[in-house]
């Protein structure tokens, strides 16, 4: 079965070769396709001299920043085109510990979808506030219960999809980006009959680099799944 992990990139020079050297050592079976959204700092560059070193390792280049769900389209439309089982998400800024990858991989095995969660027993933010914890942790029981979801994290963006999964998704067509995403993604697979399974992670905010998420990303997911909500033909939770 092959396994691609795609690595979404947009100005992570300080992270990109740490990170692609640790997926060699850590899953030195899977391939890695980084997604850079036109980095003007040169992760691409650096990615590709990485890749040419440890090999296994493919740099897809688009020109412009488009958000996550556009990288993770395009990341999946490309695996799916040559060949491949499984899709891994990961963030390269090591808030997902590429550690726990085998894990994940292993539950995907039974599974369409495998979430590396971080509100299921054993999973651990460690230095998160109280006020993000308690926005995070709310946002999700929000969409949980709105959309009929029963999932702890469908904000999580540590993921391991099957072919299956992506297929009965139909991932082309999902137009959410960030948190908004994530949950689309989870909402889909729900819907169409997925098997879908958390395993505990523990989440570390980034130490290089700065973050990507915004508060409009945050607006735009709760927005949305309002509007999935209300669009549903039976209430709360229909399929």
């Amino acid at each position: 079965m092959r396994t691609l992990v795609v690595l979404p990139t947009y100005n992570e020079i300080l992270n990109v070769e740490p990170m692609l050297r640790t997926l060699r050592k850590v899953v030195a079976q899977c391939d890695v396709l980084v997604v850079d959204d036109g980095s003007p700092d040169g992760t691409a560059n650096l990615a590709q001299e990485v890749g040419e070193d440890l090999g296994q390792i493919t740099v897809l280049r688009r020109t412009k920043k488009s958000g996550l769900g556009g990288a993770y389209r395009a990341g999946f439309s490309w695996g799916l085109e040559h060949g491949y089982d499984r899709f891994v998400e990961i963030d390269c800024d090591f808030s997902h510990d590429p550690n726990a990858l085998p894990t994940l991989l292993s539950a995907a095995e039974d599974h369409d979808v495998v979430i590396g969660s971080r509100y299921i027993p054993g999973g651990h933010i460690p230095r998160w506030s109280l006020s993000r914890r308690f926005l995070s942790r709310g946002g999700n029981q929000y969409a949980s219960f709105m959309l009929g979801l029963g999932v702890a994290d469908s904000t999580a963006g540590y993921r391991v999809y099957s072919k299956k999964a992506l297929e009965l998704i139909d991932f082309e067509t999902v137009s959410a980006d960030g948190y908004g995403f994530q949950i689309e993604m989870t909402y889909r697979a729900k819907r169409a009959g997925a098997s879908i399974i958390e395993v505990p992670i523990s989440f570390t905010d980034r130490e290089l680099g700065e973050s990507k998420m915004s508060r409009a990303i945050v607006i735009e997911a709760l927005w949305l799944v309002t509007k999935w909500a209300l669009e549903q033909p039976f209430g709360r939770g229909a399929h």
